[in-house]
């Protein structure tokens, strides 16, 4: 059995060379963000076509760029004192470096090789994550709190779902917060061309969670079932008592840091100075979730929860409300 670490910092797919050239990055960018299955008719969830058609997307629209080679560019003094100063990047490392932990130990608990090679492959993907995120520390000089040890997870499965659930939730709020960070100018152009490939791995991420979950739920006995989706509510009180309060951290010179644990669904004002309204927030991120997510097969399960919660929030709020107010003028 692969030890942990093998899986997310020796996975045979970090040999994977990035080539210079545009060609090459256009080709890996459109390939990591268009996959159809050949397989004709449904892919029914808990069939070996749909198990094996999830592996393979997932195997197919890898992005094999590399962190050790990503030119950060140099910012002038107010956006540095900007990006420097968002409340997130303590818990981005961590969150990161939690993730790449759990999925990894996921992976190695599983028999199935499909199932057990997109898992492998995610858990290597989180800790490139992380790898991206300490370039962007060292890079632009942030001060950071000491991380904290990662400590291989007792309950694998619930690990596993909190990290998958979570990742669901902020990634959906996340496009919308990227998209108005790019559209009000708030991240340069360089910088964000930097992310780009980080984001759309996690409109990845999520995929291959849901269809995880959905897999899961048709293949568990009916006797396992009642109890498995009492789990599943235990993650979401879970998750909702996480994000309540401000975390606290100490960096290395003795400064305290308060981390938004919320960053993703709260952050807007701090990422942007366009005036938005709480209602047409919720339709950035579904345009923005939508266009992230329809290059894969339709036929693939996709996260409902966060998007069928802003369509109601949508619903609710009257198109001319400005009682919602989540940014500030400019």
């Amino acid at each position: 059995m692969n030890s942990l670490a093998d899986i997310y910092s020796s996975h045979p797919r970090a040999l994977d060379p990035v080539k210079a050239d545009a060609g090459s990055v256009a080709e890996a960018d459109f390939k990591a963000r268009h996959w159809s299955s050949p397989v004709p008719g449904p892919l029914k969830a808990g069939t070996a076509e749909h198990k094996r058609a999830v592996a393979q997307m997932f195997r197919e629209t890898f992005n094999p760029y590399k962190p050790s080679v990503i030119a950060w560019p140099k910012l002038d003094p107010e956006t540095l004192k900007r990006v420097t100063s968002l409340p997130i990047w303590d818990i981005a490392v961590q969150t990161e470096g939690k993730a790449r932990l759990r999925m990894a130990a996921y992976a190695n608990m599983l028999s199935d090789p499909d199932i057990k090679d997109a898992m492998s492959l995610n858990a290597w993907e989180e800790n490139r994550h992380k790898e991206v995120l300490s370039k962007l520390v060292e890079a632009y000089d942030i001060k950071m709190a000491p991380e904290p040890p990662y400590v291989e997870p007792t309950d694998v499965e619930w690990a596993y779902m909190v990290t998958g659930f979570s990742e669901c939730v902020d990634s959906f709020f996340a496009f919308g917060l990227f998209a108005l960070a790019r559209k009000s100018g708030f991240f340069p152009p360089e910088l964000v061309e930097t992310f780009e490939p980080v984001m759309q791995e996690e409109a990845r991420h999520i995929i291959l969670f849901a269809n995880w979950l959905t897999y899961h739920r048709a293949t568990l006995p009916l006797w396992k079932r009642p109890w498995f989706e009492l789990r599943v509510l235990a993650v979401w009180a879970f998750l909702v008592y996480e994000r309540l309060d401000l975390v606290r951290t100490m960096d290395g010179d003795g400064n305290v840091h308060e981390q938004d644990n919320n960053f993703a669904v709260t952050g807007v004002k701090d990422v942007s100075s366009i005036d938005i309204s709480l209602r047409d927030l919720m339709g950035v991120c579904l345009e923005e979730n939508e266009r992230r997510l329809a290059g894969y097969d339709p036929r693939l399960a996709r996260p409902k929860l966060a998007p069928n919660i802003a369509r109601f929030i949508r619903f609710v709020l009257p198109k001319a409300s400005r009682n919602a107010q989540v940014g500030h003028a400019a």
